[in-house]
C-alpha cells in the first residue's frame, strides 16, 4: 500500500474530527447556552462536516479495501467520523498499525 493512501486518510480523519468537535460545541452553544450567532455557525459547520464526511467515507473505504480489512473493522473506521473525538483515536490506532505495511517509493539514485 502506498503512503499517499494512508496520508489521505489521516488528513480527512483530522478534518472530519475537528469539524465534528466544532459542530458539537456549536450545538451546545445554540441549544444549551442560547448564544447569539450560534445558529449560523452550526449551520455552516454542519454543512461543511456533512460534505467532508462523505469524502472521509470514500477515503477510509479506499484505505480499508487496500489494507484488506474485515467488514467489522471497516465499519468501525467509517463510523469514527460520527462520534466527537473518535476520529482522532481511531486515526492514531490505524496509522500505527499500517505504518509497517506502507511502501515508500524507491529513492532516486544520486548523480555523481
Amino acid at each position: 500500500m502506498k503512503r499517499s493512501v494512508l496520508t489521505r486518510y489521516r488528513v480527512m480523519a483530522y478534518v472530519t474530527g475537528v469539524l465534528l468537535v466544532l459542530l458539537t460545541l456549536g450545538v451546545i452553544a445554540k441549544y444549551g447556552l442560547q448564544i447569539d450567532g450560534a445558529a449560523k455557525f452550526t449551520t455552516v459547520i454542519g454543512i461543511a462536516h456533512g460534505w467532508l464526511y462523505v469524502i472521509y467515507l470514500v477515503v477510509a473505504f479506499d484505505l480499508g479495501s487496500k489494507a484488506k480489512w474485515p467488514v467489522a473493522k471497516q465499519l468501525w473506521v467509517l463510523l469514527a467520523g460520527t462520534i466527537p473525538t473518535a476520529a482522532f483515536f481511531v486515526e492514531r490506532r490505524i496509522s500505527r498499525e499500517l505504518e509497517a505495511k506502507v511502501v515508500d517509493p524507491e529513492p532516486a539514485p544520486a548523480k555523481a
